[in-house]
């Protein structure tokens, strides 16, 4: 299956403000409540806004017009109860939309990161790890800033350019439509350039995820750039990616504040209508000064917060760019979904592979109708050149992948039959680079064994004990407590597979894989992992991948795996011969 995630923006779409802000709505369903609340407090701060101009124009025509200076000093009085209501009203918005916005916030990255665990293997294999980083945090808090500042403010200068475009024809239709033509015509223009505003910034959160990947691969590999002395490529490489961020940023920056000067532009053309027009009409005795001066202000009211939508337009934008690439993760599902359960096949071999086909996405097969099975207690030993499928064949084993075609049984079930939790304690896989999580020895050890979650040290000890596994302890300064990181600078490359080993023996797996298992450690620990390998119960199962053929010299049966096939080696001395010559015998 593809799950290559989209590396290029989306074409230029336009959407209706509902429907751009519907989309955002499931975010908020767990916060009704506090966006009820934030409501009320943009409704009242709004009404507030609103009322002002009218009470200002009334003063002027009745009380300043007439030297009535108590009745200023009232609406004074009134109007300062209103602005200290709106400043109570306008903190509590401000104090709930941010506890919301941090709250989406964590839900958000939570849902994301647990649909990554929920995805297989190759999408990780398809995907960048840079990339994925940028949607779980930028991207994330891209819609964090717009819900904790962005949207109350949305909400709030619709609002007011709703009630002030409302009050401007109720006061004179004739001067009120002269006021908004202005208007009409950004609003039109901002509905046609929205697509393109959105492109944009997708364009720009894409690139800085490629930037991030980048990153995130060189640090990862200095050590090999350094050794090879490639510093010039990997400067060049970055060089590229942040030259294309930042060619994408600035088109994404000119998109989100090419609307504030038009709106400006709007705001100043209305004013000289409403001042020119309004004069001519007072001179005609059709206007009052005071109705003027409240015209002027709630073209203000109304042209001001226009403005501030330009910008918060732009974050609307970018918000749901950001959700665009976060939905295509939250949307992707795995196709190696768990199966219902059915009863075993009587008398069946361990693991059976029945006509089994595998190609990795939109690739030639590495395996075509490939059947062979493994018998409970013996040992099998996978050959063949680099690349020539030997590490896929065991992955289709552990269930790290699903066959394109065929079906692989454990115990005589199908594989995709068995839960997660089990399949992970019945069958053992130490990989050729082993991952350790930041911790000690002992954390890496019990990861994932539930039998050993609350054991404690002298429990495990004296497991490591019964197992011969407490001498290869002694490879670590601190026993169980030597500390580990997740880059694993703090201790060897050989020492990492010792844990790894460590880890999958204790489980006692009825399939043990080792893929290179003893590729980086030297030939006493090896020798040690042999013997600890033969004191397995009977019963386990071992499949064993190795270049070197002193490691296969026990195996009870040896594969020979090129070309898509997989063939009975029979002898040592026939696996020499095919490795030699690199081609299936017939």
């Amino acid at each position: 299956m593809n799950y290559r995630l989209s590396t290029k923006g989306q074409g230029e779409k336009r959407e209706s403000v509902w429907r751009a802000l519907g989309r955002l709505v499931p975010l908020m369903a767990q916060e009704r409540g506090k966006i009820v609340l934030a409501f009320s407090a943009i409704l009242i701060t709004s009404a507030a806004s609103l009322s002002s101009p009218y009470i200002i124009s009334q003063t002027v025509d009745h009380y300043i017009a007439k030297g009535d200076y108590s009745g200023v000093v009232r609406s004074g009085v009134i109007l300062l109860c209103i602005y200290m209501v709106a400043l109570v009203t306008s903190y509590v918005q401000t104090r709930t939309m941010g506890g919301v916005g941090r709250r989406i916030l964590f839900n958000l990255r939570n849902a994301l990161f647990n649909k990554l665990q929920e995805l297989p293997v190759a999408f990780f294999n398809q995907n960048r790890a840079g990339d994925l980083i940028s949607r779980i945090n930028n991207d994330t808090d891209k819609l964090n800033q717009f819900f904790a500042q962005a949207l109350m403010q949305f909400l709030s200068n619709g609002f007011l350019i709703a009630g002030s475009g409302i009050l401007l024809v109720a006061l004179d239709v004739r001067l009120g439509g002269a006021a908004l033509l202005p208007a009409v015509a950004v609003l039109i223009i901002t509905q046609l350039i929205s697509g393109w505003v959105k492109a944009a910034n997708f364009k720009s959160l894409q690139t800085l995820g490629g930037l991030s990947g980048e990153i995130q691969e060189s640090l990862a590999n200095f050590k090999v750039i350094v050794a090879f002395n490639r510093l010039d490529y990997f400067r060049q490489k970055f060089n590229e990616v942040n030259a294309t961020n930042y060619d994408a940023s600035i088109s994404a920056g000119i998109a989100n504040n090419i609307f504030i000067p038009l709106y400006g532009l709007a705001y100043n053309i209305a004013q000289l209508i409403v001042l020119g027009f309004g004069i001519w009409l007072i001179t005609q005795a059709n206007l009052t000064t005071g109705v003027l001066i409240g015209f002027l202000l709630y073209v203000n009211n109304f042209y001001n917060p226009l403005r501030q939508l330009a910008a918060t337009w732009a974050q609307l934008q970018l918000a749901l760019a950001a959700l665009d690439r976060i939905s295509e993760v939250l949307a992707m599902s795995s196709d190696m979904a768990l199966l219902p359960a059915r009863p075993a096949a009587a008398n069946a071999p361990l693991l059976e592979f029945d006509g089994v086909s595998f190609a990795y996405a939109e690739g030639k097969d590495v395996l075509s109708k490939v059947s062979l099975h493994l018998e409970r207690g013996k040992t099998y030993a996978l050959v063949g050149p680099t690349g020539g499928g030997k590490t896929t064949t065991a992955s289709l084993m552990a269930r790290l992948y699903d066959p394109t075609d065929g079906v692989v049984r454990f115990a005589g079930r199908d594989i995709r039959t068995i839960p997660p939790e089990e399949r992970a304690m019945r069958i053992g896989f130490i990989l050729q680079e082993p991952f350790l999580f930041t911790g000690t020895v002992r954390d890496n050890i019990v990861y994932g064994n539930i039998a050993l979650k609350d054991a404690t040290d002298a429990e495990l000890s004296k497991l490591l004990d019964q197992n011969g596994l407490s001498t290869l302890l002694t490879r670590f300064e601190s026993g169980l407590e030597t500390k580990v990181t997740s880059a694993g600078d703090s201790i060897s490359l050989g020492q990492k597979q010792l844990i790894a080993f460590i880890r999958a023996v204790l489980r006692n797996p009825e399939l043990l894989i080792l893929d290179e298992a003893t590729a980086n450690i030297d030939t006493v620990t090896e020798q040690l992992l042999e013997e600890i390998l033969l004191k397995l119960p009977a019963s386990t199962t071992k499949v064993i991948i190795a270049h070197r053929l002193n490691t296969i010299d026990n195996a009870d049966e040896i594969f020979f795996i090129n070309g898509a096939k997989v063939t009975e080696a029979g002898s040592m001395e026939r696996a020499v011969d095919l490795l030699l010559h690199g081609e299936m015998a017939s």
